[in-house]
């Protein structure tokens, strides 16, 4: 388990995250994390659910149109 401190950052409080721990999230300086709360706690992810969920609808819709969209390619 790894310990964070917090910091005074501006008028805000923040945290440092170690190259480590960026590693294990594959993200960097200027990525974008999202926060869930879960049944044990925040969860930091770089995982965008709503991004994902729109995608799922795209593809549902490239599925049920697909031969619509390769006439439309033609």
């Amino acid at each position: 388990m790894s310990e964070l401190k917090l910091r005074k950052i501006g008028n805000s409080v923040g945290v440092i995250l170690s190259k480590e721990i960026l590693a294990k999230l594959r993200v960097d300086n200027g990525d974008m994390l999202y926060v869930a709360e879960t049944a044990n706690g925040i969860e930091l992810s770089p995982f965008n659910p709503e991004f994902s969920q729109q995608m799922g609808a795209a593809e549902d819709i490239m599925r049920s149109n697909r031969d619509v969209l390769k006439k439309l390619a033609e």
